[in-house]
């Protein structure tokens, strides 16, 4: 097939075939190509792979360069056609092979194709690769069907977004490959790459996003450390946003209005939900519960309503806590930031510690009390002052000097009854274990001591009855004596008359 047999012979021919058609034209050299496989490493060696790719990305980046006179022409157009003009060879570069792929990427880059337009070839091979991979549930023990491939074409696209510095694709993806890296167990390193570009961006994530099922036997129904991961490479992100805003003076000069604030707020509202969807599945720790709650800082949260909520699901749907486990957890409340529909919830809610119980009526109290004297009356103060017969609010028919009294002296009872409820809580832990036995003796003393105030009561009774008589009898004997000395002593004065008259 040399010269030394014939002028223009078979390898002249080809050569020439290839200069002047193939490599002058994208689709050509894509059909050649793919020709290509399952001819190795016979096309290796003879640099027909290399030469295919080279020309591939050559010619992209001449279409790239008319793609503006192109763009203008289908934007009347519908979206379809506009799409079409400008990359018409994504879907057939997604029938190459992974390895062909890679390079052929890798050759888009340096001959300056659009970031846009390879990242919308690598979310369109993503799709046509992997979209019969099938999901592997906490339940399967088996090994995933086709799995070895499938994680060859997983780490190999990660790899080429990390490599290739590709930023252009969506969040939307970035969970996408990552689901996929977990259901065919990819590399840590794959995942950490993938974590580490969804924590740039978390704050755009959605819930759904978050709950990715746990694929590990004897675990949570949700991967939990994967959302830990990926919020620790937000807050890191964070920090250097914060550490790069600093003023030469060494503050803030943005203070709560920077834009990492606004980010870390709606990431703290994400994972309050994500916590409360997390919390009723009767397989997760406390130890990893407490861990994403603990990972964000206090000014990720403006109110607590949300963590609060959240804990409480958990402490429902696990009443096998101890106490000790149940007071740590609610530790992590700053009942400061609960609103009042939070702190009425707690005050009656049930399964909560009494010292937290304890300290929300507290502060609830507090809080009334600075408003009522600052002048400021909201719902809340409406709702709990008092009416009079004619429902008319007391403030309106009293003084303001009784209402503050009348504030002063529910201060006081409140008081009163939070010391009562120590002082109850303190001797229900002392006297749990012999209570029974206890109140089966003082039910007996009971009796006997009622008994005996009964008679003890029945003889004052008697004493009260008969008391009264007896003076009153005696004053009737010595009335009716002194009359009859009266009546004797009259007599003799009247015969001592008649006397002096005779005389």
């Amino acid at each position: 097939m040399t010269e030394d047999y014939k002028e223009e012979n078979l390898i002249v021919r080809t050569e020439t075939y290839l200069n002047d058609i193939v490599f002058k034209n994208l689709d050509k050299s894509l059909e050649v190509l793919r020709g290509c496989d399952g001819l190795d490493p016979a096309v290796d060696e003879v640099g027909l792979v290399d030469r295919c790719i080279d020309a591939i990305a050559l010619n992209a980046c001449k279409e790239q360069l008319v793609s503006g006179l192109a763009h203008l022409e289908c934007d009347g157009g519908s979206g379809k056609l506009r799409m079409h003009c400008q990359d018409w060879w994504v879907e057939d570069l997604s029938a190459l092979r992974i390895d062909y792929y890679r390079r052929v990427i890798a050759a888009m880059r340096r001959s300056g194709v659009r970031p846009e337009s390879i990242g919308t070839s690598i979310v369109h091979y993503a799709q046509t690769s992997l979209k019969g991979i099938e999901r592997h549930h906490v339940w399967d023990s088996g090994p995933l069907v086709g799995g070895d491939n499938q994680r060859v074409i997983v780490e190999a696209l990660i790899d080429l977004l990390a490599t290739e510095n590709i930023t252009t694709v969506t969040l939307a993806f970035l969970f996408g490959m990552l689901r996929m890296a977990i259901e065919v167990d990819a590399g840590l390193k794959y995942r950490i790459e993938i974590e580490k570009r969804i924590g740039l961006q978390l704050e755009m994530a959605s819930l759904d996003d978050l709950l990715i099922p746990s694929v590990q036997t004897s675990d949570s129904m949700f991967d939990i450390d994967t959302v830990h991961r990926i919020l620790v490479n937000f807050l890191q992100r964070i920090d250097e946003d914060d550490s790069g805003d600093l003023s030469p003076c060494g503050y803030d000069s943005d203070g709560l209005k920077s834009p990492s604030h606004s980010s870390i707020l709606k990431v703290g509202r994400l994972m309050d939900g994500y916590l409360a969807e997390i919390a009723p599945d009767p397989y997760l720790k406390l130890q990893k519960f407490m861990a994403l709650i603990e990972l964000l800082p206090d000014y990720a949260r403006i109110v607590d309503d949300g963590l609060y909520r959240a804990i409480d699901i958990y402490l429902k749907a696990h009443p096998s806590l101890t106490d000790s486990e149940c007071k740590k957890l609610c530790k992590l409340i700053d009942c400061q930031k609960l609103s009042q529909d939070a702190s009425s919830h707690a005050a009656q809610n049930d399964r909560l510690p009494i010292q937290l119980v304890v300290r929300v009526l507290y502060l609830e109290q507090l809080r009334l009390k600075s408003s009522f004297s600052g002048g400021v009356f909201d719902g809340s103060l409406s709702q709990r002052m008092a009416c009079s017969g004619s429902g008319v609010p007391s403030s309106c028919v009293s003084p303001q000097r009784d209402n503050y009294a009348s504030m002063r002296r529910e201060n006081r009872e409140l008081k009163l009854e939070i010391s009562r409820m120590r002082v109850r809580l303190t001797e229900l832990e002392r006297e749990q274990g012999i209570m029974k036995q206890q109140g089966m003796r003082d039910g007996r003393a009971g009796e006997h001591g009622r008994a005996f105030l009964a008679s003890l009561s029945r003889g004052f009774g008697r004493i009260a009855m008969f008391g009264p008589e007896k003076r009153r009898k005696k004053t009737t004997i010595s009335q009716s004596q002194g009359c009859s000395q009266g009546k004797k002593s009259r007599r003799r004065g009247q015969q001592k008359a008649s006397f002096a008259y005779d005389s």
